[in-house]
């Protein structure tokens, strides 16, 4: 998991983001655990819901921790046929990083940030692995990933 931490370091590092990473001896695989693990509110977390549409392409629902992502309203709000969710293996093999441990930036992709999300000043990412966060502003997110701000929970 080091291997994956460090390779999220070194991208924050090399574009300059004003990001900060924190890494953990417990899980942060939940925004429960994570929550905990950062000392901090369930409110303050985002998850990553990563889906592939027809051409295969990975798209990047960027939600608050107690909403969840709708294909149906990324299909409409990108004007292309409902993506299905990544499994595992694809997520790794299109972020790069494992499952429960996916930032919001680092790798190619369509970015999507829900709203709800952009009313918070900071939130807290996956830095990598299941063992680490990055904490970083809502505005670094959007400008570092060209995020599209559209409506996409449940």
């Amino acid at each position: 998991m080091k291997a994956y931490e460090e390779k999220l370091k070194s991208y924050i590092i090399e574009n300059d983001i004003q990001a900060e990473q924190l890494i953990f001896n417990e899980s942060c695989h939940s925004v429960e655990e994570a929550a905990k693990a950062a000392g901090t509110s369930p409110d303050d977390f985002v998850k990553n819901i990563c889906m592939i549409d027809n051409n295969n392409n990975l798209i990047v629902a960027i939600v608050k921790g107690e909403n969840r992502a709708s294909t149906s309203r990324v299909g409409k709000v990108l004007n292309i046929d409902v993506p299905r969710t990544a499994n595992e293996n694809e997520i790794l093999e299109k972020t790069g990083f494992p499952c429960g441990g996916v930032p919001s930036f680092g790798y190619k992709a369509i970015f999507i940030i829900d709203p709800k999300v952009m009313e918070k000043e900071f939130i807290y990412t996956g830095g990598g692995s299941p063992y680490s966060l990055v904490k970083i502003s809502t505005k670094e997110l959007q400008n570092i990933n060209n995020s599209r701000i559209l409506r996409v929970r449940k």
